[in-house]
């Protein structure tokens, strides 16, 4: 990107020099002072993660060679999703046509 620093300079903004010409200061500028662009890369994929997106789909955003590598890295926030999976497959068990394994009013004992 270039960018015009006087009527007469022009300075050539490089990915080397974009934190410190731009970016840091912005982050300043709205009380993120040290934040790193790739924060916001992590933000960008945790939110979409949290959205419900598609494994498949973080990793195209992110430019990951595969879904285990997206995996391996953002794991962590689809442990909370287990109960809400485990929630789903049940609901989706009580509208199939297939009844449930013992009736509910049967009391099984317990005996050696």
């Amino acid at each position: 990107m270039i960018r015009r620093t006087s009527p007469r300079c022009v300075a050539v903004l490089r990915v080397g020099n974009f934190r410190r010409a731009r970016f840091d200061s912005a982050a300043a500028s709205v009380g993120m002072a040290g934040l790193v662009p790739h924060e916001l890369r992590h933000t960008a994929a945790s939110l979409a993660i949290a959205s419900g997106a598609n494994v498949k789909a973080v990793q195209s955003m992110l430019g990951h060679a595969s879904a285990a590598m997206t995996l391996d890295r953002y794991s962590h926030l689809f442990d909370d999703q287990l109960e809400s999976v485990a929630d789903r497959l049940n609901e989706a068990r009580q509208r199939s046509a297939v009844p449930p394994l013992c009736p509910q009013d049967v009391v099984v004992p317990l005996s050696r």
